[in-house]
């Protein structure tokens, strides 16, 4: 797969607005599109390097897999295992007990059906849960778990048959979506049949990448221009009271998809995309998406009051220097084939799952240690 520097710079326009939403700043009241972006990002990749490991020969569930655990697991579980003193900390039982069931769910990529059981995405008090943020983590794996599958299983019907199934489903979903947020706000919200259409529109951008060149000219500079405004717009204009996701998400994914088709070098908002502040950002996006929220919501809590503007800001920028650190010390190591093997990453994978549900459930068991506060 050919490197684009847009797409760096993309997931940077989808974790800023997300990590601006979180720390409170309300001219971003609808950043927590961000994460539908991240979608679209995930689901255009994971299908281009597909499709050509299917068109050769050479793909593998082991190998795709291999490549999950790689990007996901090891910073997933650095930042997890930060968390934990802080917890213990700060916490209080009742608040250690739920810390504890979010601590298990993450380590089975199941955190998304916890929220949706336990809290509306919204609302106040989700400011004080820490691994909030990961059920969209659950959402994308749960995905590829099935995804994968799909397309080696459909790969004999040809790949026009193949994309008109994943658009069949999409719709699917996308229909389903705008009637559950009218009769289950959380489980629209959290679970994963309203949330695979976002994935598919990134799928669908790499099948239509893959047949054809990228369009040039004033088409293409009028195309990225409209796929920016429709993602700030959704940043700028949306807010929690939008029904989401439904049709209004349709804003963000589309921009998404119109800057994945034709943001490229030789376009103005291409270059804007590729320039090397955005692409720095867009590269530790996803330790900077894992930090925030546990971040902010420890800030939170040891506060007396709500904190100020400029202390959430410094929190922002802290996050950043802690996803750079993370990005080079955990995911890049962990990415080396030559420093680990397949064996080594599943055999780490398996007994750190198991170790950090082992964890989650004492926490649960002893009723998160009451008596520690005990004089």
């Amino acid at each position: 797969m050919i490197y684009r520097r847009e797409i760096d710079g993309l997931r940077a326009l989808a974790v800023l607005p997300v990590i601006l939403f979180h720390a409170g700043f309300s001219v971003v009241s609808g950043g927590f599109v961000g994460v539908d972006v991240f979608f679209v990002i995930s689901g255009y990749l994971i299908t281009v390097i597909i499709l050509e490991e299917l068109a050769a020969g050479s793909f593998t569930v082991a190998s795709f897999y291999e490549r999950r655990a790689r990007r996901i697991l090891p910073a997933l579980f650095f930042v997890l295992l930060a968390c934990l003193p802080l917890a213990w900390w700060l916490l209080l039982p009742t608040e250690l007990v739920d810390f504890g069931k979010s601590v298990s769910a993450v380590a089975v990529f199941a955190s998304n059906i916890l929220f949706w059981l336990q809290t509306d995405y919204f609302a106040a008090t989700a400011e004080q849960i820490p691994l909030l943020h990961t059920w969209s983590l659950a959402v994308e794996e749960q995905y590829y778990l099935v995804f994968p599958l799909f397309m080696l299983a459909a790969w004999g019907l040809g790949k026009r048959w193949l994309a008109g199934l994943i658009a069949l489903v999409a719709l699917l979903s996308l229909g389903w979506s705008e009637w559950l947020w009218r009769n289950s706000v959380e489980a629209n919200f959290y679970l994963i049949p309203s949330r695979a259409w976002e994935l598919m529109v990134g799928a669908l951008a790499a099948f239509y990448l893959q047949k054809n060149q990228a369009a040039q000219g004033v088409m293409a500079q009028a195309a990225s221009v409209l796929g920016l405004v429709l993602l700030g717009y959704a940043v700028f204009f949306f807010d929690d009271g939008i029904p989401f996701p439904s049709v209004y998400a349709l804003v963000p994914t589309l921009g998404a998809v119109l800057l994945i088709l034709f943001a490229t070098s030789a376009t103005w908002v291409g270059k804007l995309l590729a320039s090397p502040p955005l692409v720095w950002v867009g590269l530790i996006s996803y330790s900077a998406y894992l930090w925030h929220q546990p971040l902010f919501v420890f800030a939170r809590l040891q506060a007396l009051e709500e904190p100020s503007v400029s202390f959430m800001a410094g929190l922002c920028v802290m996050t950043l220097v802690l996803a750079w650190f993370s990005w080079r010390f955990v995911e890049k190591p962990f990415r080396d084939r030559s420093r680990f093997t397949r064996t080594q990453i599943f055999s780490g994978a398996v007994i750190s799952s198991l170790l950090f549900i082992a964890v989650g459930a004492t926490l649960v068991l002893t009723d998160g240690f009451a008596g520690r506060f005990a004089e």
